[in-house]
């Protein structure tokens, strides 16, 4: 990785090690925030049981961390123009805040504004810790960073969600609400004094636009409206398919809460493996190329749930092909975009999570109902389908560009 500028270190004590120490801490809060994202899913049976709500109620609280990623675009330019540290303060404490508030009042209501707040974390959070990384990497090796960056995610559901089931069986359906926010607590904690010296980013004139400004720019770009475009389809189809993962598995295959969480744990590994892989061969074939091939390997796998998901070990593998490629076809996105807007990152990066999260609510809204009407095979047709779109707004924005 590139070394932060010389201004900067003599201005925080900088070095190219304590750069490397900040991600690595900052990476751990983003799994805290991405597993309270994400425990929902596997478990909303069971939080529909502890609240005493159906199914599709829970897919509404579900529902509303993502929604809340509609409010990025305020964070990101936020980022750009006074710098990222405050922001990344300010999220991982939003987190600490909203989990412990819901597991004090474990209600409904208190809950839904739990992941709302959950959500506003995850908001502010996103955008600045990509736009840290790709400020101080070069763009041939985009790739490779951002692929290490978003290792965290796939942290959330190795070892986050596993952890989630265990506390659920061992202590009760509260339990990791205390967990995740008194852990992110500390995080914030220890940010505060790891990121001391971090002033205002390096950015140019167009990042100290007004919001309106920065927005603009980027919607009138085609490869940023494909970028887009791309981001709400893929995520839409995912959580389609993710937001009935758990009653899938446990109506089929009966398995317990640890077993749930256990099945996770496989995501986990495809996710990981996807982000290895963008790290170590993005760069070489061209991100690009790497998204429209990662993008078509994803709509293949949906295709794949009729035939290999008859039994357990099947479903297994199904699942394991569905998350490396999908985790591969959105990182290496990521890279991508970082460059489109360089002076801007904080403002593209938080339009993608904008548009990412209301695919995420689309597709977690939509997961229940439809479940309800046609089972997997209604599910495996939209998530298909969901692709296919994603990868035509790609290839619309990027027809022209190298």
């Amino acid at each position: 990785m590139k070394e932060p500028p010389s201004d900067e270190r003599s201005a925080g004590g900088t070095s190219r090690n304590r750069f490397l120490l900040q991600v690595a801490v900052a990476m751990l809060c983003r799994a805290l925030v991405n597993t309270a994202r994400r425990f929902p899913y596997p478990f909303a049976p069971e939080l529909a049981r502890g609240l005493a709500v159906s199914l599709p109620a829970v897919s509404a609280l579900v529902a509303a961390n993502p929604a809340t990623g509609l409010l990025s675009p305020f964070f990101g330019p936020l980022g750009d123009r006074f710098g990222h540290r405050i922001v990344i303060l300010a999220g991982v404490a939003l987190l600490s805040l909203a989990m412990l508030g819901a597991a004090f009042f474990p209600y409904y209501e208190v809950l839904f504004a739990a992941f709302l707040l959950a959500g506003m974390s995850k908001a502010a959070l996103d955008p600045s810790i990509l736009s840290y990384v790709a400020e101080r990497v070069p763009y041939r090796r985009r790739g490779t960073a951002i692929g290490i960056a978003e290792m965290g995610w796939a942290g959330s559901t190795l070892v986050g969600v596993p952890l989630v089931g265990i506390l659920m069986a061992r202590y009760g359906w509260q339990s990791p609400f205390f967990a995740i926010g008194i852990a992110s607590l500390i995080g914030t904690a220890v940010l505060f004094f790891l990121l001391s010296g971090n002033g205002r980013a390096a950015t140019g004139g167009k990042a100290r636009g007004s919001l309106l400004s920065s927005w603009g720019e980027v919607l009138r770009s085609r490869p940023a409206m494909g970028v887009l475009g791309f981001a709400f389809f893929i995520s839409a189809a995912n959580d389609l398919f993710f937001m009935v993962f758990g009653a899938w598995m446990e109506e089929s295959f009966h398995l317990s809460l640890i077993a749930l969480g256990s099945s996770v744990f496989v995501v986990g590994i495809a996710e990981l493996l996807g982000e290895i892989a963008v790290a170590s061969l993005s760069d070489r074939i061209g991100l690009q190329r790497g998204v429209v091939l990662g993008t078509a390997l994803s709509a293949a796998a949906y295709g794949m749930i009729p035939v290999l998901g008859r039994s357990a070990p099947g479903a297994l593998a199904v699942l394991f092909l569905i998350f490396l490629f999908v985790e591969f076809s959105i990182v290496t996105l990521i890279s991508r975009a970082t460059e489109l807007f360089p002076e801007m990152r904080g403002a593209m990066m938080s339009s993608y999570i904008a548009a990412s999260s209301s695919g995420r609510v689309a597709g977690a809204l939509l997961g229940g109902p439809v479940w309800l009407l046609g089972r997997m095979p209604w599910i495996t047709a939209g998530s298909v389908l969901l692709t296919l779109l994603a990868l035509g707004c790609f290839l619309y924005g990027f027809r022209k560009q190298r």
